[in-house]
This record gives structure tokens, C-alpha cells and sequence, in this order.
């Protein structure tokens, strides 16, 4: 497995076509012979987009944040932006692959796929078995998206989107069905949980307070603990908590950075308040958990 050997951030990537150039979707048959991937990607990444794939043949072994996955035929893969990926070596797959990013969810006609399931992942999954049949109507799906991509022409994006649509709406289905009815909801605890959960991904590392998150939201601390609590079973602040920790957890796995380096990107006073906080949360100090989770998947 590969770490990075110089003190430097996990780089993230914005998505670019086969050109090289900035864009909101890329659609690819890959054949099963070429390999369509950048050098850099065999590096510890992130990927500034929502990246799926469906595959017909492959065997490659991947890394999302800290569970290892080799592909199998016949299954869906799928993630969402800032996760942090490696894939260990550069092997062809056959199949489709559709990445897109928040911005063409933005976009009016596409905005009502940005509480699906799949999209949302409230499970933190990464993997979906297809039957016969989901994989046959997936496959049919996902080739004409990919026609439809490749010939261009007037209403191009309403009909990549209505494809698309098609798709995640099929794809939320077997989501819920293999993991559960976690349906998503427009209830309100629902909502204000989603924009805190989207504040602490822009704030993390300046914010850890939940005074300071509530204040962004125009409510009180209590009522913000009370909604959050209601929703996911867990206060506030653990979730501010559990973000820094997830973060610390990447860049100690991932980085060469010092442990005092770390702490001063995640906004901590100083390494020794962040090695309490980190003990206080995993039984373990920061230096021990990196020898321990590299000593495990090296």
C-alpha cells in the first residue's frame, strides 16, 4: 500500500474528460483491455465527485478511506466526494463508469437526485451485488447513457440527466432493499441534519464548537443537539468529533505528516490537546494507531 513519503495534504482532484478539461460529468465504456487511469491515482486521493461504476470484468483491489475492496464482475461500486481513495495497481476493467459533481446535482432539473439514496449513502456503503436482472437493466441503462454522452447534440444535459435519474432511482431501490429501509425523508430534522453535516465538511477544521454551527444555521445550540439527536441517535458535537477523527485517522494512514502537523490542520491549540482528544475517542494515541493500521495492510 502506498503512503505519501513527504509532508504534504491529500491532494484532491476536481473532475477532468479524457481531454484533460474541467467538467460536471464523464461517461466511458471501459473495454477490459485499456487502462483509462492517472499515475497519480495509485496514490492516497481524493476525488472531488461522485464516481460509479459497474462492472462486467475486473479483479483490481481498492482502497476507500480504510476498507479494502476487490472488484468483482457483476457488482456496482460507488462513492461520494472527499473520501479518500487508492487503488493498488493499474489493472483494465470492463464495464461503465459515470462520475459527476455537485454542481450538475445543482443544476434545476437535476436537483431532486441530490436526496437519493445512493447519492446521500446514510450507510456509508460502497458496494452493491446485482442479480441477473438488476445487472442486465443496469447494463442497458448505463449504455445508452454512455451513447448519449459520446453523440452530443441539442438537450444533451436533460437527456444525460434523465438517464441518470433512471439509473440512481433504480440504484436507491436495491440500496435500500440490501441495506435497509434508511428512505430518505424531507421531514425537517432531516433537512437541518443534511446542512450540518454539510457545514462540518466546510468547517471541520476551524470549527468545533456546536454554538458556532448552530449560529451558521440561525437556531440554538440546544435546538440543533435536540434535531441531530432525533435524527441520527447521536449528539452534535460526536459528529463534529467524529469528522476531525476520521480526517486525523486519513492523514496519519495516508501522509507522513507529524502528528503536531496534523493537529494544526485540523485546528487543534496544540499536539498535546489533539493527543488527548484522540486517545479520549479510540483508546489509543495518534503515533500507535499509524504504526498499527500501517503494520495491518502493509
Amino acid at each position: 500500500m502506498s503512503v505519501l513519503t513527504a509532508p504534504e495534504k491529500i491532494i484532491a482532484y476536481p473532475l477532468a474528460n479524457l481531454a484533460g478539461n474541467r467538467t460536471d460529468i464523464t461517461v466511458y465504456a471501459a473495454n477490459g483491455v485499456d487502462i483509462v487511469i492517472d499515475a497519480a491515482f495509485l496514490k492516497p486521493h481524493r476525488k472531488d465527485y461522485f464516481f460509479m461504476a459497474l462492472v462486467e470484468q475486473g479483479d483490481s483491489r481498492h482502497w476507500i478511506d480504510f476498507l479494502p475492496y476487490t472488484i468483482k464482475p457483476r457488482h456496482f461500486y460507488f462513492t461520494v466526494p472527499q473520501q479518500v481513495h487508492l487503488k493498488e495497481e493499474s489493472k483494465p476493467m470492463k464495464g461503465y463508469v459515470v462520475s459527476f459533481t455537485e454542481a450538475f446535482l445543482m443544476l434545476e432539473e437535476n436537483r431532486t437526485l441530490r436526496n437519493l439514496p445512493i447519492i446521500t449513502n446514510p450507510l456509508s456503503m460502497h458496494e452493491l451485488v446485482l442479480s441477473d436482472d438488476d445487472y442486465a437493466y443496469l447494463k442497458d441503462v448505463l449504455s445508452k447513457l454512455t451513447a448519449e454522452y459520446n453523440a452530443g447534440g441539442v438537450w444533451q444535459n436533460q437527456m444525460l440527466a434523465s438517464w441518470l435519474r433512471v439509473a440512481l432511482i433504480y440504484l436507491s431501490r436495491l440500496y435500500n432493499e440490501q441495506f435497509g429501509e434508511h428512505r430518505v425523508t424531507q421531514n425537517y430534522c432531516l433537512s437541518l441534519f443534511r446542512k450540518f453535516q454539510e457545514l462540518i465538511g466546510e468547517h471541520y477544521a476551524t470549527t468545533h464548537d456546536v454554538a458556532s454551527y448552530a449560529d451558521l444555521l440561525n437556531i440554538t445550540p440546544g435546538h440543533l443537539n435536540d434535531s441531530v439527536k432525533q435524527h441520527s441517535g447521536k449528539t452534535a458535537i460526536s459528529h463534529i468529533h467524529h469528522r476531525l477523527l476520521v480526517e486525523a485517522k486519513r492523514s496519519l494512514l495516508h501522509t507522513a505528516l507529524s502528528v503536531k502537523e496534523i493537529a494544526d490542520q485540523l485546528g487543534f491549540e496544540d499536539a498535546a490537546y489533539f493527543n488527548r482528544f484522540f486517545k479520549r475517542l479510540t483508546n489509543t494515541t495518534p503515533m500507535a494507531f499509524r504504526q498499527q493500521i500501517r503494520e495491518m495492510y502493509n
